[in-house]
C-alpha cells in the first residue's frame, strides 16, 4: 500500500512529460493499453504465417511469384521450403500462444482491470509493472531476428522437442534460431513472473473498503488465480529452457540420450532423457491452456451478466470452479504423453484426472446457460462474442474428453485431430473472449463507442469462418493427415481429403481477411467514435464508476466505498435493472442514471423486469 501511496503523491498536482505518461508509464491503464497494442501487432504477424501454412497444405507445389519476391530465402521461385514452412508452424504457435493470447489477456485486461475493477489507484508495485512491459518488446525483437539469422527460425514446433531443439547440427531450425527462441522465451517468461507477483499483491494488499474476497467480480477472480498459476508453472518452463541452453551451447547433456548419430557424424553427449523436455514443458504446457482460459471465464461471466440483466448465477460455485480447474490443470500433463512409452497405470491416472478437470468446466458452462435462462438478452457486440466464446469451449472440450482417454489419443495423436481440438478450446475461445472483452471495456479504455454494426459483421463472418476452418480438421485428422505436415500430395492416402484442404485453406483465408473489419473498427472508433458516458452498459462493477476514460490514479480524491457483490441485476426493489457496487444498501442507482449506448437492437433498454434471480 506504501508504495502506491508514495506513487500518488509523487505524481498528484502535476502533469507528467509525455514519455512519462505515454512510453515509460508506471499508469496500470497505459501499461495495459500498451500490451494490449503490442499484442495486436504480434497477432498480424501470427495470422501471416498461418496464411503461409494454409497456402503451402492447400495448393502443395504451387509457386507464389510475388511471395517468392518478399522471402527469397524461403520460398526460391515462389515455391515454400520445407525448412520455412516448419519455421512457419513453429513461430506461429509460439507467437499465438505465449506473445498474443497470454500478453493480451494477462497483460492487457489484466492490467487495465484489476485495481478499477478492487478499486485501487494502481498495482502495488507500479515501476515492477513498467518494467514487465519493457521485456515484452525485447522478448519479440530476439524472436522476429530469428528469421534473418543463417539456418532461419526454430522449425522444431513451439513444444521445442528435444533431440531436435538441442542439437543445432539436427536440422536447418535447429541452429542459431532455435537459440534466439529460448532466449526470447526466458525474457518473456521472466516478464510473465513479474506480472503475476504484482497481481496477486494487489488483489490481496489494495482492495477498497468492503471489497471482500467473494464481492470480487468473476474477471478479478480469473486474473488472480491465474497470476498464481502462472507463478507456480513459468519457472519450471524458464529453467528447462536454460537447461536446453546449456545442452546447446555448454555441451551438458540434459535432454540428449547416448548414441545419437547426425549425418553420420556420432553424437558427443551421452545420459540425457528427451523426455524430461516434455515433462518439463508440459508442466507448464497444460496450465498454460488454463492461463489463455480462466481469465477469459471471469470476463465471459462479467459480459453474460451485464447483457442479460441477470446476476451471474452461482456465484460461490463459479469461483470454486476456477479454483479448482486451477489446481487440476497441475495434475494432468501427462495426458500429452500418452504414445511415449508411459506405463498402462500412469496413463490410467492421467485420463482420470483429465476426465475430472471437465467437471467445474461443465459447472461453468451450465452456469452460464442457467444465467442466460428466460433473460431479457441485449445482443450486443460483446454479448455475442461471449456466446461465440461458450460455443467454441464446449466444442473443443467435447473432444477434449475424447482425447484424454490413451486407447482413442494414441490413434490420433499428432493428427489433424488434435489441431481442431486445440484450435477450438484454446485458440478461438479465447480468442473470441478478446474480442468480447475489447468491445465491452473499450468505450471505458477510451472514452468512445465502438460501431455496433461493423461489430457485428466481424463476429457473424469470425464465427463461420472458425468453424468452417477448424471443423473439417476433426475429419482429415481421422483419415490420418498428420500435423506439421509439409506437402499432403507426398502420401497416397491423403489425396482424397486434398479437396477438403482446399476448402479449409480457402476458409482460413476468409477469416483472416474478417479480422481487418475489427481492425478499421477498433482504430476509426479510436478517433472518431461517439463519445462514451461513464456507464454505457449499466454494469454494476467498479471500473463503470470512474470516468471514461479514468483519470491518472482512477479515482480522485476518495476512493470509492464498496456495499454489495458484483452482480446485483434486476433486484425487485430497485428503481433500475441494475445497482453498482457503491450504492449502499437500502438504497438503488437513481432512475435513468448510467443510460448509455447498449440496448437491444440500438435502443437504449430501461425499467425493471421481474427474471428470477440466479444463485449468489
Amino acid at each position: 500500500m506504501g508504495a502506491v501511496t508514495a506513487h500518488a503523491e509523487a505524481h498528484a498536482g502535476h502533469e507528467l512529460s509525455f514519455w512519462r505518461k505515454y512510453i515509460f508509464s508506471t499508469d496500470h491503464k497505459i501499461i495495459g493499453i500498451q500490451y494490449a497494442f503490442t499484442s495486436m501487432f504480434m497477432a498480424v504477424i501470427g495470422g501471416l504465417l498461418a496464411m503461409f501454412i494454409r497456402l503451402q497444405l492447400g495448393w502443395p507445389g504451387r509457386s507464389w511469384p510475388i511471395l517468392g519476391s518478399l522471402f527469397p530465402g524461403g520460398m526460391p521461385g515462389g515455391e515454400m521450403t520445407p525448412a520455412f514452412y516448419l519455421a512457419s508452424v513453429t513461430m506461429h504457435g509460439t507467437i499465438m500462444v505465449f506473445f498474443v493470447l497470454t500478453t493480451l489477456l494477462t497483460g492487457g485486461f489484466g492490467n487495465f482491470l484489476i485495481p478499477l475493477q478492487i478499486g485501487a489507484r494502481d498495482m502495488a508495485f507500479p515501476f515492477l509493472n513498467m518494467l514487465s512491459y519493457w521485456l515484452y518488446p525485447p522478448a519479440i525483437i530476439v524472436l522476429l531476428a530469428s528469421f534473418f539469422v543463417s539456418g532461419g527460425a526454430a522449425g522444431g514446433g513451439w513444444t521445442a522437442y528435444a533431440p531436435l531443439s538441442a542439437l543445432p547440427q539436427a536440422a536447418p531450425g535447429s541452429g542459431l534460431g532455435q537459440t534466439l527462441w529460448l532466449v526470447s522465451l526466458a525474457l518473456l517468461i521472466v516478464a510473465f513472473l513479474f506480472g503475476s507477483l504484482n497481481y496477486i499483491t494487489t488483489v490481496f494488499h489494495l482492495r477498497a473498503r468492503g471489497m471482500s474476497m467473494l464481492r470480487l467480480p468473476l474477471t478479478i477472480w480469473g486474473l488472480f488465480v491465474t497470476a498464481i498459476l502462472s507463478l507456480l508453472a513459468f519457472p519450471v518452463l524458464l529453467a528447462a529452457a536454460i537447461m536446453l541452453l546449456f545442452d546447446r551451447l555448454g555441451g551438458t547433456s540434459f535432454f540428449v540420450p547416448a548414441g545419437l548419430i547426425v549425418g553420420s557424424v556420432p553424437v558427443d553427449h551421452a545420459g540425457g532423457n528427451p523426455l524430461l523436455w516434455q515433462h518439463l514443458f508440459w508442466f507448464l504446457g497444460h496450465p498454460e491452456v488454463y492461463v489463455l482460459i480462466l481469465p477469459p471465464m471471469g470476463m465471459i461471466s462479467d459480459i453474460l451478466a451485464a447483457n442479460a440483466r441477470k446476476p451471474i448465477f452461482g456465484y460461490r460455485f463459479m469461483v470454486a470452479s476456477i479454483v479448482s480447474i486451477a489446481f487440476l490443470s497441475f495434475l494432468v500433463w501427462g495426458h500429452h504423453m500418452y504414445t511415449s512409452g508411459m506405463h498402462p497405470l500412469l496413463g490410467t491416472a492421467f485420463m482420470t484426472t483429465t476426465l475430472i478437470i471437465a467437471v467445474p468446466s461443465a459447472i461453468k458452462t451450465f452456469n452460464w446457460l442457467a444465467t442466460l435462462w428466460r433473460a431479457r438478452i441485449r445482443f450486443t457486440s460483446a454479448m455475442l462474442f461471449a456466446l461465440g466464446f461458450i460455443s467454441f469451449f464446449v466444442t473443443g472440450g467435447l473432444t477434449g474428453i475424447v482425447l484424454g482417454q490413451p486407447p482413442v489419443d494414441i490413434y490420433f495423436q499428432d493428427t489433424f485431430f488434435v489441431v481442431a481440438h486445440f484450435h477450438f478450446v484454446m485458440a478461438s475461445a479465447a480468442l473470441f473472449a478478446s474480442f468480447a472483452g475489447t468491445y465491452f471495456w473499450f468505450p471505458k479504455m477510451f472514452g468512445r463507442m465502438m460501431s455496433e454494426r461493423l461489430g457485428k459483421w466481424h463476429f457473424w463472418f469470425s464465427f463461420v469462418g472458425i468453424y468452417a476452418t477448424f471443423f473439417p480438421m476433426h475429419y482429415v485428422g481421422i483419415m490420418g493427415m498428420m500435423r506439421r505436415i509439409y506437402s499432403p500430395a507426398l502420401y497416397a492416402h491423403l489425396r482424397g481429403v486434398q479437396p477438403l484442404n482446399v476448402f479449409i485453406s480457402i476458409a482460413a483465408l476468409g477469416l483472416f481477411a474478417a479480422q481487418f473489419i475489427f481492425l478499421f473498427n477498433f482504430f476509426w472508433s479510436l478517433f472518431r467514435g461517439p463519445k462514451a458516458e461513464r456507464n454505457p452498459w449499466r454494469a454494476t462493477t467498479l471500473e463503470w464508476q470512474a470516468d471514461s476514460p479514468p483519470p491518472h490514479l482512477n479515482w480522485g480524491e476518495h476512493l470509492p466505498v464498496v456495499y454489495r457483490w458484483a452482480y446485483e441485476y434486476s433486484a425487485p426493489d430497485a428503481a433500475e435493472d441494475f445497482v453498482p457496487q457503491t450504492v449502499p444498501s437500502g438504497e438503488s442507482v437513481p432512475a435513468g442514471d448510467g443510460r448509455g449506448h447498449a440496448g437491444r437492437g440500438g435502443e437504449t433498454p430501461g425499467g425493471t423486469h421481474g427474471s428470477a434471480h440466479g444463485g449468489g
